[in-house]
């Protein structure tokens, strides 16, 4: 069967080259030419690991193909899978313009009878609606049906987290449009989850909601440890053996990011607050997350006092390892709150220094070590867990820091550790450890003056 894949960012790619891994012939379809030659020559326009190798192999083996040539590519599909992007619009519902404009483009151009795979996270009823609108638009003597196929890929991991996916669910109306997507994901040997529509999109907002949740909840665990003496890093390995909650998500830290769970809390809160109800666990998690991301920079103007001409070393800038991604990440709105303090920024990330330039062109100085970075540092943020922060001895901070001062959004190291070291140590969750004199303060105290 013919398969082909509209967009190439997260979803789309990642699904064109893993289908194509296990045997389909598939064409990826994007609209920027220069894109579709990188990815001829096997290289992947995001950062995502293994993703380049599964390009080449496949494209060198025939087996997938990229083109902005939609007309073609949509003419004789038998399945086409719609992975484009759904962002959040000012008011937090999703913007279905770019699945539209997909579909507009099969509507015209299809002329055989297809299935129309939705894969794109949209709001409860939209594959409905796409249906719909199939049917009034198509230009041809055909007949398209629509079925619901949500991803569950996290960055970083997507290309595992499809290969062997824990699970593949599918919303469908009819047993030919479920007797074909099981044929499609056989290659997958995965438990497959057969549902309606309106439940397979359910299931995905549900499933990321849940964890936007787990996460929102452990930063509230870990904001009142520290009021009452507890160490949430023993709560959370103490809740983890219980089988019923799991050890995943239980990290404390300055709150999630990223392309999914930001966009999908606020776009259930909206689509619940549109049906005349308000799901009040989704609207916690919203407003608690927003509140994590500005803690440790409360904590470093509770201590300063003024910010202004301080040296900040910044470490880590997307929004978690592994992607060069940093849509919602913490590290944005913080930069910004420290530049509009007055301090000055030396920044460190692995990847995403370029993505970050975009955002900030000037006013910050892009190194790349973290030791740069350190170097004669006031204070120090850590906004991302990356290895190459995580593998640092404390002791780098400790030699090279004018005043070793570091806020660890992430828990990067053990309090054991810090209380060793001339460091003032603060983390999430934790008993912040304070171990440097009073002339740490000096240089804030003298620029305050002057």
């Amino acid at each position: 069967m013919k398969i082909v894949v509209a967009g190439t960012g997260y979803v789309g790619l990642v699904t064109g080259a893993c289908l194509s891994e296990i045997g389909h012939n598939v064409t990826c379809v994007d609209i920027d030419k220069n894109k579709v030659e990188m990815m001829k020559q096997g290289i992947s326009p995001i950062y995502e690991p293994g993703l380049d190798e599964l390009l080449k192999r496949n494209h060198d083996e025939g087996r997938l193909d990229f083109t902005i040539d939609y007309k073609n590519a949509y003419k004789d599909a038998d399945l086409i899978f719609i992975g484009v992007g759904t962002p959040e619009r000012e008011d937090g519902s999703a913007n279905l313009d770019y699945v539209f404009n997909v579909c507009r483009q099969i509507a015209e151009n299809a002329e055989k009878d297809c299935l129309v795979v939705v894969k794109s996270t949209v709001p409860i009823g939209t594959n409905d609606r796409i249906e719909e609108f199939l049917k009034e638009n198509v230009k041809n003597d055909i007949q398209i049906e629509v079925a619901s196929n949500p991803e569950f890929l996290a960055q970083g991991t997507a290309v595992v987290d499809t290969l062997y996916a824990k699970r593949i669910v599918i919303g469908v109306e009819s047993k030919k449009a479920e007797e074909l997507l099981k044929e499609v994901y056989e290659g997958y040997n995965q438990p497959i989850v057969v549902t309606n529509r309106r439940s397979a999109e359910m299931v995905k907002y549900a499933s990321n909601d849940f964890l936007a949740l787990k996460i929102s909840f452990m930063n509230e665990i870990a904001n009142f440890c520290e009021m009452v003496g507890a160490d949430v890093e023993d709560v959370a390995k103490g809740m983890s053996f219980d089988p019923r909650i799991g050890d995943k998500f239980l990290n404390a830290g300055i709150g999630y990011g990223g392309s999914c769970f930001p966009k999908d809390t606020k776009a259930l809160h909206w689509l619940a607050n549109d049906n005349g109800y308000e799901l009040k666990t989704i609207k916690a998690t919203i407003e608690v997350n927003e509140n994590q991301k500005y803690k440790l920079f409360r904590q470093a103007k509770n201590k300063f006092g003024s910010l202004k001409g301080l040296k900040v070393a910044v470490l880590g800038l997307t929004f978690k390892p592994g992607t060069d991604d940093l849509r919602e990440a913490p590290s944005i709105p913080n930069v910004r709150r420290l530049l509009d303090e007055g301090a000055e920024i030396i920044a460190y990330d692995p990847v995403g220094v370029e993505n970050f330039k975009k955002v900030y062109p000037s006013g910050i100085t892009y190194v790349s070590t973290p030791e740069e970075a350190l170097k004669d540092a006031d204070m120090a943020f850590i906004f991302t867990e990356w290895n190459e922060i995580k593998s640092l001895d404390l002791s780098v901070y400790e030699d090279l820091m004018y005043t070793p001062i570091i806020f660890d959004g992430r828990n990067c190291y053990k309090v054991k550790e810090a209380k060793e070291r001339q460091i003032d140590y603060y983390s999430i969750g934790r008993k912040a450890i304070l171990n440097l004199e009073e002339k740490a303060l000096s240089k804030v105290k003298t620029a305050m003056v002057i």
